[in-house]
This record gives structure tokens, C-alpha cells and sequence, in this order.
């Protein structure tokens, strides 16, 4: 035997028989917690844990190390350099090779494992390895911000300046402090009442309204303006459009047939109805999960439930068993994604790559709704409940088939022919201190009652993450971008908090305040911060130390969605219809759309036109026809939740503009208007700017609007001589004149975007 063999011998002889088991460290061995640990989870452990472990081997405790798996003795420690495991490592071979990439193990993590083996592996006595235990520069733990419990810092003392009313403007102003940066000043009264009336309700306020406020100088206008827009039923309007999104809301099923999901309309009512009665967030969440298991259960809470029926449906799947599982993915998915902002579905094949959720979490998820239309043990699909399994008619609503469903398992690598342990319907275990089985349901009972637990779980008071996802939620409709800038991903790969301070500050008071939506929109709308104007005068230099606004020195340019676009028209044009409720109206789609569609005359049916005048949230929702005016401009995909809209900037969208019937005929129904009230070209010219800007037109405005009257009107008159036309319906040349300058109008940024 060489000197260098003897050595390693008998060094590791006398550590493995001198207390190497209880914990203790010889010289120069790596320190065990801090750089062995670390290098367990991040590259062996989530193959080689006590469940489902590759190759029989496990490395949670030193015992199971020593044991080795299907190769054989994985450390040798008479020879701990010439071991299994460290030639395997040494030879690349593992890690083992991820999407094709090696993963070969770097250098100075190969020399610490050489040191570690080299001292006889110590390991402290009892010491059992978590993948999830800690976070690392792989992977979240359960030591991850947002898993911690939400406590209320200190509202922040300013160094510079007074020290504002507003909590949120002192987090703000601190960090601008701290960076020597000096936030915008405020945007004049007109622009911030434009953002505030469509930040609340969607829509565009009048001339008069503006003129009331700019006039209005008792200290108190800011505040009562925003009581009485939160007042009025605009505002559900317009925030519960957020909400469905998020729940992936739509009319139809999707997939070839995409046929109609019955009164799914009544859902979309019964959101609006929440925030416009300020519903408290807790109650919110526990109708949408478990309306029918509620003590109180009620016609509204069963409504509230469709939020579990509303994702796609194939009637016709090519194997309706795994199927299921699919749908069990939508819900879990959806759910977790939703009301607490991580992404549970990804631990369907396996645990969760970056996040603390194991596989077992999952479908411990999972079974919450295993007891429902996708109940285990029926070779067929089922629909959803019937209407008198709900107890009221006319409802598309959730209820356990059930109160005793089969087990439901584990599945190896998420294939159902390959089931593993079955699961404890439980919580998720990424909270250790809110980790919880089910109980099981009363014994009258007609449901599992698990979903009740799962809500119960989610609206707990100590769960760190809903509230916190929640007031993100806000801030980023109010602001264009969150404090938090992924809103459905606060796990690893989450963009990490701009004011992580700020954040758990809102989320502590909205927990404070019962869980009520108006409170928060009020003390955002209240702050500088949010009625800040846009431009700074020290935009260039700020823009290239902070070129993302991460710091909220200004307020950002926002275009206005596909929603507000649509409705914004129809109110400057006097036609928007304000009735609320009801099933949708299905819009006039062109000809050139419909092309392609194998029964394009009976694929879409056009309501009357006296019906396609109502606010766009009440558009029907056909997830395989959607209106290609609101597409152009980012309407989501309507097949699974989306937390924050892509904003784009593409010529589709000026083309739209440009050419669109809607577009058209909003400009001539204006034209035609404006004309019949009067025919002098600049008392024409002063009413399209008051209708569509609503603020006079500046000098060289006019000017230039009249000019453009004059012309177009000779140019129309010409054009109608030459084609000889005798319609007694066509418009005028003067009106088309008029038509063409408010076709303008509606095609400019003032009108497109806030400032």
C-alpha cells in the first residue's frame, strides 16, 4: 500500500471510529451545514431522497449513504477517494445530464466532496437532509421570503424633506432618498382625474366632470372624487375584468366543439357583485373554492363556485381517464396560482424544481377536488354536477359527487398506469407551521369537505403568501407594474420585490383592515406616489440609473387595454350602454374572420345592434372566436390564468385603428351628431375636441382641424359626383369630412394612452 492510500486509511478509520457519527469535525474537513448540505440539495438529493429514489440510493441521512443503492457501496471508507459514488462523479456521470446538457460537477465543488469523503463523510448524529430545508443559488426553501410569516415593519423616517401622511409615499421617498433621487412632481389636476376615473372605472370622464374638478378647491376634492368612484358600479366593473383573467373566464369550453358552458355569465356577475360590495377578501376566496360546503351556503356562494368550472372542457378526449388528471392540473393550477401566487402544477412529474412543493404536495392539491366531476373510478368523463345536485336551478356550479372518494395517488413521473403511495389529503408542506391533514367530512355530510379545508387553509390569518399576492394584484393595475413584477410567481424565479418592505407593510394592513379591496384602492389612490406625473424633469439622467422605474421615481405612460379602447369610444360617442348583467352580447365579426371556420354561418351569430353597445366585459367569451379588434390589442388568452397582460406595440394595431368597422362607425355616429348641432367648421371642431379629449382645442388645433374640414369636405364632394351616388343614407361630404377628423382623433396617443 502507497503513503497516500496508508494515510487515507487510517484517517478515515480513525474518524469513522472516533465520533464521526455524532457530528464532530476534524481538521480541515469541509464545514458539514455550510458547504456539504448545500451541495447535497442542490445536486443529489432530488433524485436521491426516501421516496421514489434513483437507483435505490438515498443521501437524506448518512446511514442511507452508506448503504449504497442498486450499483453497490456508494462510499468506501477505507478508501473513501476510490469510491463508487466519487468516480461516478469524477467520470461526469453525475449529476446526471439535464435537457442534454452535461452537469458535469465544477471544480471546487468536487474538491470539497473530496475533502468531505476524505474525512469519513462526517455527518452529525440524528441530522436528517431536506431538499426544501433551505434556499440555495438553485433552488427556494421554505427559508424563502414570501414563505415567511408577514410582519409590519416600521414606516421608514425620512433624512430630506417633511415626512409624508402616507406610509407608502415614506417606503417610497426612502429608497428615492438612499439612491440621491427626487421623485416626479404631481401630474396636473386634469391628468390625474383622468388616470383616477379610468384606474376605478374603465372609462373616460367628461369635460364637465374635469372642469368641476379643476374648480373644486376644498382640500377634501381628491378624496371624495375617489369615495364616489369607488361608489359607483363602474368600479366592480372594471376590477372584476382583472379577476377573470386571473380565473381564465370564458362563455365556452374550448377544443374543437367549444361549445357553450351554460350560465357562466352568472359567475362574471357574481365578481362584479363582490367588489362593488366590497366583499372581504377571506369570504372572497372561501364562495370561489367552497360556496357549497359553506354553513351558510347559499344560491350566490354555489354561483361563486363556477370559478372551478370555468377552465377548458373536452367532451371527447382521446382517453378520458387521463384526462382527468389533466383537469385536475386546470384546478390545481389555477388555484395556487391565483390566490397565492406559485406554481403547484409543476410538481405533477415530479417535485417542484425551484419552488418547496413536493410531488406529494401536489396531488395532496389535488385531491381537494378529486371528489367532484372528475371523481376517481368512472371509466366516463363527467360534465360537473347536475343542477339539482346544487340545489338551485340555472347554475353553473361546483359540488363534491362524493363525500368518500377513492384514494387518490402519487403518480410516477405524472402517468396514470404508474401509481405510487396514495396521498393524505392535506395542505401544502411548504409552511411547516400551517401543515395540516384533512379531517374527515361530517358524518351528514354530502360533500368531502376538503375543499373547505384547502380555502380555510389559504384564508388562514398566519399564511404569508394571499395577502401578499393580493395587494401586488392592486399595485400593479394602479401602477402598470407590481411591487412584485411576476404577480403569479413569487417563488424562485419570481422577479424578485422592488420594496420588499412596502409590500409586507400593505399586506399587514389589508390583513388589518378585515380584508376589505376599497380601503386598499383608496390609500394607494391617496398616495403622491400614484398621482405623480409621468415626465420628470430629470427623465435622461434618472432613466439611465434606474432604466425599469424600479424605484417609482415617475409614473408610468400606460396604453389603454382592449377594454377600456372599446368602451372609452363608445362613451366619447355617447352610446355607450350602461346596463349591467346579463348574458353576453356577441359583436359583429367581419367576414374576412370568419374564414376558415367550417360552419362560419352558424360559428357566430351577431346580437342585434342594439344590444353590442354594452361595456366590454360583457362580450361573450368564445375561447375559440375572439373578437379580433380586442386581440390586436392583448386581450389574454382565455385558456389559463393570466396574472398580467402583455402590453405589445405591433402595426396590427394601427392598421386596426385605421380600418376597423367599429372604428368607423364610432367616427361617423360622432360625425353625424356634431353636424346635425351645428355646421359652422369650428364650432364643429370645438365640439369634437370637447367630446373625444374633453378640453377645448388649443390655437393651431383649430387651425389646422379646419384646414382638414375644408379639404376633405371638397375632396368627399368630388369623389360622391364622380360615382354618380343617389343613397339617401350616405353621409354628406361635410359629414364624412367630420368623420375623417374624428377617425383622427381616435387614432392619437391623447387618446390612446395616460399620462
Amino acid at each position: 500500500m502507497n503513503c497516500r492510500l496508508l494515510y487515507q486509511f487510517l484517517l478515515a478509520g480513525s474518524l469513522f471510529f472516533s465520533g464521526t457519527q455524532s457530528g464532530e469535525t476534524a481538521e480541515g474537513s469541509p464545514d458539514f451545514e455550510t458547504e456539504i448540505v448545500p451541495l447535497l440539495i442542490n445536486r443529489c438529493i432530488e433524485c436521491h431522497q426516501e421516496q421514489n429514489k434513483s437507483g435505490s440510493l438515498s443521501v437524506v441521512t448518512r446511514a442511507d449513504l452508506l448503504k449504497g443503492g442498486d450499483s453497490g457501496t456508494a462510499v468506501d471508507l477505507k478508501s473513501p477517494l476510490e469510491s463508487h459514488l466519487l468516480a461516478r462523479v469524477r467520470d461526469g456521470e453525475m449529476p446526471p445530464e439535464k435537457q442534454g446538457r452535461p452537469q458535469k460537477l465544477p471544480a471546487d465543488e468536487l474538491q470539497r466532496l473530496e475533502r468531505w469523503l476524505a474525512a469519513g463523510a462526517p455527518w452529525p448524529e440524528g441530522r436528517k437532509i431536506d431538499l426544501f430545508e433551505r434556499t440555495t443559488k438553485l433552488r427556494a426553501g421554505r427559508d424563502w421570503w414570501s414563505l415567511q410569516p408577514i410582519k409590519r415593519p416600521a414606516v421608514p423616517t425620512l433624512k430630506t424633506g417633511s415626512q409624508p401622511a402616507n406610509p407608502i409615499d415614506a417606503f417610497i421617498l426612502k429608497r428615492l432618498e438612499e439612491k440621491q433621487l427626487k421623485p416626479a412632481p404631481l401630474a396636473d389636476k386634469r391628468t390625474r382625474l383622468r388616470r383616477l376615473y379610468y384606474d376605478i372605472t374603465g372609462l373616460p370622464p367628461t369635460l364637465k366632470q374635469i372642469t368641476q374638478f379643476e374648480n373644486d378647491t376644498s382640500p377634501d376634492a381628491w378624496e371624495r372624487r375617489i369615495d364616489a368612484l369607488l361608489a359607483s358600479p363602474q368600479y366592480g366593473e372594471r376590477w372584476a375584468r382583472y379577476w377573470l383573467d386571473l380565473v381564465r373566464y370564458a362563455d365556452t369550453s374550448g377544443y374543437e366543439r367549444d361549445q357553450e358552458k351554460p350560465f357562466a355569465w352568472k359567475y362574471r356577475d357574481w365578481v362584479v357583485d363582490a367588489f362593488n360590495s366590497d366583499l372581504p377578501y377571506d369570504r372572497f376566496i372561501l364562495e370561489q373554492i367552497a360556496g357549497d360546503e359553506l354553513p351558510d351556503r347559499s344560491k350566490s356562494s354555489v354561483i361563486a363556485t363556477g370559478f372551478l368550472r370555468l377552465g377548458t372542457w373536452n367532451d371527447e378526449p382521446n382517453d378520458p381517464l387521463d384526462y382527468q388528471y389533466d383537469r385536475l392540473e386546470d384546478l390545481v393550477h389555477t388555484t395556487s396560482s391565483a390566490f397565492l401566487g406559485m406554481t403547484v402544477k409543476c410538481a405533477r412529474c415530479h417535485s417542484h424544481k425551484f419552488d418547496p412543493i413536493t410531488q406529494e404536495d401536489y396531488y395532496r392539491m389535488a385531491s381537494a377536488f378529486w371528489a367532484g366531476p372528475i371523481a376517481a373510478g368512472d371509466r366516463k368523463l363527467l360534465g360537473g354536477p347536475k343542477p339539482e345536485q346544487l340545489g338551485f336551478p340555472d347554475v353553473l356550479g361546483w359540488t363534491d359527487l362524493s363525500s368518500s372518494p377513492a384514494p387518490l395517488h402519487v403518480l410516477k413521473n405524472g402517468e396514470r398506469e404508474h401509481p405510487l403511495q396514495a396521498v393524505t389529503p392535506a395542505s401544502l408542506s411548504m409552511i411547516p407551521e400551517l401543515e395540516r391533514p384533512f379531517t374527515p367530512h361530517p358524518k351528514d355530510a354530502d360533500t368531502s369537505h376538503r375543499r373547505l379545508q384547502l380555502a380555510r387553509w389559504i384564508t388562514n390569518p398566519n399564511q404569508p403568501l394571499t395577502a401578499r399576492v393580493f395587494v401586488n394584484r392592486l399595485w400593479l393595475h394602479h401602477f402598470g407594474e407590481g411591487i412584485v413584477r411576476s404577480p403569479n410567481n413569487f417563488g424562485f424565479m419570481a422577479d424578485p420585490p422592488t420594496h420588499p418592505e412596502l409590500l409586507d407593510w400593505l399586506a399587514a394592513e389589508f390583513q388589518s383592515g378585515g380584508g376589505t379591496i376599497k380601503r386598499m384602492h383608496k390609500l394607494i389612490l391617496m398616495s403622491r406616489t400614484w398621482q405623480q406625473s409621468s415626465l420628470h424633469p430629470q427623465a435622461k439622467e434618472y432613466q439611465s440609473r434606474d432604466a425599469g422605474n424600479r424605484l417609482w421615481w415617475r409614473a408610468e405612460r400606460r396604453r389603454l387595454d382592449a377594454e377600456a379602447l372599446r368602451d372609452s369610444m363608445l362613451a366619447r360617442t355617447g352610446e355607450l350602454d350602461l346596463r349591467r348583467g346579463g348574458p353576453g352580447f356577441r359583436p359583429a365579426i367581419s367576414a374576412a374572420a370568419l374564414e376558415g371556420l367550417s360552419t362560419k354561418s352558424k360559428a357566430w351569430q351577431a346580437s342585434p345592434p342594439e344590444e353590442q353597445n354594452r361595456r366590454s366585459l360583457y362580450t361573450y367569451s368564445k375561447r375559440g372566436l375572439l373578437p379580433p379588434m380586442m386581440t390586436t390589442f392583448d386581450l389574454c388568452d382565455s385558456t389559463q390564468s393570466c396574472g398580467k397582460r402583455d402590453v405589445t406595440t405591433v402595426p396590427t394595431q394601427s392598421l386596426a385603428m385605421l380600418n376597423n368597422e367599429f372604428v368607423h362607425a364610432r367616427s361617423e355616429t360622432l360625425a353625424r351628431e356634431i353636424s346635425q348641432a351645428t355646421s359652422e367648421p369650428g364650432a364643429q371642431v370645438r365640439q369634437l375636441w370637447e367630446r373625444v379629449y374633453a378640453r377645448p382645442p388649443a390655437a393651431e388645433e383649430k387651425t389646422l382641424a379646419v384646414r382638414h374640414l375644408v379639404v376633405q369636405s371638397a375632396h368627399f364632394q368630388k369623389s360622391q359626383q364622380q360615382a354618380a351616388s343617389t343613397s339617401s343614407t350616405e353621409m354628406t361630404p361635410n359629414e364624412l369630412a367630420l368623420a375623417s377628423l374624428c377617425h383622427v382623433l381616435f387614432n392619437s396617443n391623447e387618446f390612446l394612452y395616460l399620462d
